[in-house]
């Protein structure tokens, strides 16, 4: 199998770690696993990942409930990351880390020294934000949009939690079953609100195949337009938006049910291989890493590539080298 460019790929800024364990851990339930770089490397040199996008998952700074906190953290997580970067540049890149979408100057602040200063190849986006149900598509987060199209960034959205944080069971922690849900939410909220229609320069990486949107759209695409709350769209062209601006990771995704939808929704060019290391339990990350090597012994060598590393490159223009 190519060499892979893994997009979807976690670390953990010390202040990061420190800042969990003051809040008494991850509100969705989910553990806090070890990661330093040496471990990273060892997983990367196993997978065959020549160049991992290191990006800081849900809360990420938002475990900071104060904004001049949250955006402290947020410029720390984003230097140590980079600090990774700059110490092996063909390994790694990263997605920069926001404060709140709800406290705008801050995250404009922290856009432009991300990408102007520290050279992040583009933006870790949660799915949402606040005590509320406020997803992407919000129009209080709609400057934050504006200036990420002006800037054609490419944004990796991932999933946090939902506004109930209880579980529904010991044995299920949020991001067990509950995160796919979210990004699709997510995902159609930016659709029905008109967010992708106005900003079309914006390069979306939707996690874990997309969740649940390639299996849910069309339903809400040929019913939406014949309700009272029908937003003007029709069917084709939000099924048209979503694969214009959506690239879809395969993390914990390559079961044969769910990569068969998504493939046939996505279509060549849209795939980018992805692990979730560490959050997902190494032993899943294997399973699920032959599972895509195996389907790539089943595709034609452009197909192949395309989801190993080249559409990630082209989406990454600082990572396309051969094979």
């Amino acid at each position: 199998m190519a060499a892979k460019i893994d997009v979807h790929h976690h670390c953990y800024p010390p202040a990061m770690t420190e800042a969990l364990e003051r809040a008494g851990g991850d509100p969705s339930g989910w553990y806090v696993p070890p990661w330093t770089p040496e471990l990273d490397a060892e997983i990367n040199h196993e997978l065959g990942v020549r160049t991992a996008i290191l990006s800081v998952t849900a809360p990420g700074p938002c475990i900071e409930n104060e904004s001049s906190a949250a955006a402290a953290l947020a410029r720390k997580c984003n230097d140590y990351c980079a600090s990774v970067v700059r110490s092996s540049p063909s390994a790694y890149g990263f997605f920069a880390s926001l404060p709140s979408l709800w406290d705008t100057k801050a995250c404009l602040t922290e856009i432009a020294y991300a990408l102007d200063t520290l050279q992040a190849d583009g933006i870790t986006l949660f799915t949402r934000y606040g005590p509320g149900h406020d997803y992407l598509g919000s129009p209080a987060f709609e400057p934050i949009w504006a200036e990420l199209s002006r800037r054609k960034a490419v944004v990796f959205v991932h999933p946090t939690h939902p506004v109930d944080t209880a579980l529904v069971s010991p044995a299920l922690p949020q991001p067990m079953f509950d995160y796919p849900h979210e990004t699709g939410r997510a995902a159609i909220d930016l659709l029905t609100s008109g967010t992708l229609a106005r900003h079309p320069d914006c390069k979306i990486i939707l996690s874990h195949a997309g969740g649940t949107l390639p299996y849910l759209i069309y339903r809400t695409a040929i019913v939406l337009p014949h309700t009272p709350v029908a937003v003007g769209v029709s069917a084709d062209e939000l099924v048209r938006l979503a694969k214009r601006q959506f690239w879809f990771d395969t993390a914990i995704s390559t079961n044969p049910v769910t990569i068969k939808a998504l493939m046939e929704f996505a279509g060549k060019g849209r795939i980018l291989f992805g692990t979730d290391f560490p959050n997902a339990p190494r032993e899943a990350i294997r399973v699920f890493t032959k599972n895509f090597e195996e389907l790539g012994q089943s595709l034609d060598d452009e197909t192949r590539e395309s989801m190993a590393f080249k559409a990630a490159g082209e989406l990454l223009p600082r990572h396309i080298r051969p094979a």
